[in-house]
């Protein structure tokens, strides 16, 4: 299964029927499309955090986390994005970890926002997998960011607040993607693939 590097562009608030503020959404980029993945409003802060660089006196559950990878002498590798079924986004987390001069690989099941957060965090590669990006990747223009908009306001960026506006995927723009109140890293319920 080929796979290709993404970037987060931004993590953000989608536009609700209403016209008003609509579902947290972290944009990748990978083969010159862009990847919408809506995710909770934890998981967005969390990710805005690490983008940000922002500290905090106490942990957030994603730093606590990578301390405690590292303390028990492990590393995350890379997070893989690499299923998409029924609508349900799937990943998985790749580490190493040596024990008396010994490498052991291991790999962890996780959601994508969990994955994408803490690769922000450790500065590891995201791989996202043709088969994702054929299915539920996306057109910058599709979404209304063509390359002169995104360098203008960039996600996450100045006027954005907490993240990119209008036009990211939402009920609006595509009945693909929706939200499912029990795991956030979902296309809708009414996703017609």
């Amino acid at each position: 299964m080929a796979t290709h590097e993404a970037t987060v562009e931004g993590v953000g608030v989608g536009v609700s029927d209403e016209g008003g503020r609509g579902n947290p959404v972290v944009l990748l980029q990978a083969r010159e499309e862009l990847l919408p993945i809506f995710v909770s409003a934890d998981q967005a802060q969390s990710m805005q955090h690490a983008l940000d660089g922002t500290p905090f006196e106490r942990p957030l559950t994603h730093d606590l986390f990578v301390d405690m990878v590292a303390e028990f002498g492990a590393a995350i590798d890379r997070i893989r994005i690499d299923d998409l079924a029924d609508g349900t986004f799937y990943a998985k987390i790749d580490t190493e970890q040596y024990h008396g001069g010994e490498r052991k690989d291991m790999v962890f099941d996780a959601r994508p926002s969990d994955g994408i957060a803490l690769a922000l965090r450790v500065d590891c590669p995201i791989l996202v997998s043709d088969e994702v990006l054929d299915e539920a990747g996306r057109d910058p223009d599709e979404l209304g960011l063509a390359d002169e908009e995104r360098e203008r306001d960039p996600p996450g960026g100045p006027g954005s607040g907490p993240g990119p506006g209008p036009g990211f995927g939402t009920e609006d723009d595509d009945p693909r993607f929706g939200e499912d109140d029990d795991d956030p890293d979902v296309l809708g319920d009414d996703d017609p693939f």
